[in-house]
């Protein structure tokens, strides 16, 4: 099996929101602000072929769906629509895609799953071959969100993923058209039942999978948030995420799973380390996976 790291359309994002609980002294050293002091994130999806047999995309990324108004207001950089430049330049287009895997259905996870924007037209669903899975948890919250992140979602799209005939709803760690090659985690901190997709690596060791792929979507949205203590404003409940993000990384450094970033700019892959104060970084950094072989 083989990795390719997919760029989506790029996001320029309030950097208070975004360190929500650190100090402006602090994140501006990791991340450098804007005039208006946005902070640049990708928006960056993983594809894995053949994966259990199949072609299969890890999230979207925004996309391109905004009318101009709303992308300027996002900070969505580009109009065109990114991803599917991406997936032509490793060699498929969205129609190739067996399974798209979405961790929860906020516009900067699932917003590539739409047509770009066009004056007069409603957004269409793309992927027309593929599966779409989602954790059943979050699919409710998606239906019925709270007035806090009411704005995160997509209005028409739980309506057009129903309509396709293609959504499953996952329960539990396995789903039965990836069977055991992907294991799924659930976060509760940034938003309710988000699913965490684990590709697993080629090593058995006690029974349990070593050496694979996770992709970590906005329980740690980059190398900044690696360090425990730090959360987004977006997140529902910083504290649990906390919890959540100390467990993830100790049981991902215990099995040498490497992380998949979805926002960092320019970092793609990492692998978890711990210092001597037990705070967790990075190291073996890779900026862009390339068909990098994950199963011999």
């Amino acid at each position: 099996m083989k990795l390719w790291s997919i760029e989506g359309n790029t996001q320029k994002l309030d950097g208070g929101a975004m360190f929500g609980n650190a100090p402006r002294a602090m994140w501006t050293k990791w991340a450098a602000p804007d005039a208006v002091n946005r902070i640049p994130l990708a928006c960056r999806a993983l594809l894995a072929r053949p994966l259990n047999g199949l072609t299969v995309l890890f999230e979207t990324g925004v996309g391109a769906f905004f009318e101009p108004k709303l992308r300027e207001r996002f900070g969505v950089v580009e109009d065109r629509h990114v991803l599917l430049d991406s997936l032509a330049g490793a060699g498929c287009s969205h129609e190739d895609i067996d399974v798209v895997v979405l961790s929860h259905l906020h516009f900067d996870h699932a917003g590539g799953l739409l047509t770009a924007w066009r004056e007069g037209g409603a957004p269409e669903l793309l992927f027309p071959n593929a599966t779409f899975l989602v954790g059943r948890e979050h699919w409710e919250r998606a239906r019925n969100p709270h007035p806090r992140d009411r704005a995160s979602f997509i209005p028409e799209l739980p309506g057009l993923l129903e309509a396709s005939g293609r959504l499953q709803l996952v329960d539990g760690a396995r789903s039965p058209v990836l069977g055991d090659a992907v294991s799924f985690g659930y976060s509760h901190g940034h938003t309710p039942g988000m699913m965490l997709a684990e590709i697993h690596g080629p090593e058995i060791v006690d029974g349990r999978p070593h050496g694979g792929v996770a992709f970590c979507a906005d329980l740690v949205p980059g190398r900044p948030w690696t360090h425990v203590p730090i959360t987004m404003g977006y997140d529902r409940a910083p504290e649990l995420l906390i919890d959540e993000k100390q467990a993830f990384l100790e049981d991902k450094l215990a099995r040498n799973v490497h992380l998949f970033y979805t926002h960092d700019p320019e970092i793609a892959l990492a692998q978890p380390v711990r210092d001597g104060r037990g705070r967790f970084g990075t190291a073996h950094e890779v900026p862009r996976l390339q068909a990098r072989v994950l199963h011999p």
